[in-house]
């Protein structure tokens, strides 16, 4: 009998796996999604999660269709931050794509399970709102003593964001979202840099 959620999907069982650095070994995560019987695993080996590209990890989001199931052996293994992992449930959710971690329990195919994502974009929502807040307080608090900014800035905080969100939960390219908000390319690649790094 196995240890591990029983998953409920029609569609193909996705794995996704990765280690930190080449010293570290994938055999255990490659072993329980086997167990699980993934149709495909795409690993990153040596690799940081705080690695703003990761080769396995976008290959696997190219290749994902409606009705799959990511399944990783940790929430950890994912995302590189718990912004990026709340933004890649709501992709996955808004793509009808499944998710399941294995150690957490957590399995998207049950009824239950499936308020994980609601959890999660809500809190994707929460941590961007914190992010336009400091942002805010830190230039006022710069105004107050004084001290000069320089000429205003080419995009706004809240508009970089709202630009985040829809590269990081849609999928659309950097250069779609900065072409739809009238910004270079460059400045939204610095704001989506501070963003990332909060």
């Amino acid at each position: 009998m196995s240890i591990w959620p029983i998953i409920h999907a029609t569609g193909r069982r996705i794995g996704y796996a990765r280690v930190s650095t080449k010293d570290q070994k994938l055999r255990m995560q490659r072993d329980a999604l086997s167990d699980v019987a993934c149709d495909r695993i795409f690993e990153d080996h040596g690799i940081s999660g705080s690695a703003a590209s990761r080769s396995g990890l976008d290959a696997m989001l190219a290749e994902l269709q409606e009705g799959d199931t990511v399944i990783v052996f940790k929430l950890d293994r994912l995302g590189r931050s718990v912004l990026h992992l709340s933004d890649l449930l709501v992709r996955f959710r808004n793509d009808s794509i499944h998710f399941c971690s294995l150690s957490e329990g957590i399995n998207t195919t049950t009824p239950g399970g499936k308020l994980i994502y609601h959890v999660f974009s809500a809190f994707a929502e929460f941590q961007r709102d914190l992010i336009v807040e400091n942002t805010l307080a830190g230039l006022q608090a710069t105004k107050r003593r004084g001290t000069k900014l320089g000429r205003p800035p080419a995009l706004d905080i809240e508009t970089a964001t709202l630009a985040h969100q829809s590269i990081r939960q849609k999928g659309i390219s950097i250069s779609e979202a900065a072409r739809r908000i009238g910004a270079d390319r460059s400045t939204l690649t610095r704001w989506l840099s501070t963003i990332d790094a909060e």
